[in-house]
């Protein structure tokens, strides 16, 4: 059976750090995975720690610079990804795949795959209750998109509410489900 190439998205979200441990998890089911961090997600966490966990090169935000070799990196990224997961999912970035947005690597590369995408949304509770938010929830569950949780639970903003990223363990059946 041919490795699995598993695409992690990370976003700029406090619950950032929590794709590390799924990440460290695929990995030890001999899974191989790719990560795509937004610029924004760079704020609150660098590459050189998801390099170490993955074993493999980060790839950021930066659509132009020169790549170690050349191809169409959003679109090569794609095709060779078996599941793309969004750990942790922000309103901006489900905002923009409901749109159309592609204005970096990770929502390029979401536009181009034919692999299946699961989101894992983690904010805040009035953001994850906004209308467009779950409207735009709404339209990618239309168009196929997969989603795992949020669950109720702390908060970054010190409340307790609906927002808080699902448990890691759920996260991984879920991926292990879209890749069989």
């Amino acid at each position: 059976m041919a490795k699995k190439n598993i695409i992690i998205g990370v976003t700029a979200s406090v619950a950032c750090y929590k794709a590390l441990d799924v990440i460290s998890r695929l990995r030890k089911q001999g899974i191989q995975v790719t990560v795509v961090l937004t610029k924004e997600a760079e704020e609150f966490i660098k590459p050189v720690l998801f390099q170490a966990v993955s074993g493999s090169k980060v790839i950021t935000h930066d659509m132009f610079n020169a790549p170690d070799e050349w191809d169409s990196g959003h679109v090569s990224l794609a095709q060779r990804a078996d599941c793309v997961a969004i750990i942790p999912a922000t309103a901006n970035i489900i905002g923009k795949i409901a749109n159309g947005i592609c204005d970096d690597m990770l929502t390029c590369a979401v536009c181009a795959t034919s692999a299946p995408v699961l989101l894992a949304p983690a904010m805040n509770g009035n953001m994850y209750n906004n209308r467009i938010v779950q409207e735009n929830i709404g339209r990618l569950k239309k168009l196929g998109f997969y989603f795992t949780g949020p669950i109720k639970g702390s908060l970054a903003c010190g409340t307790e509410g609906m927002g808080h990223i699902q448990d890691l363990e759920v996260i991984v059946k879920e991926i292990q489900h879209l890749i069989k």
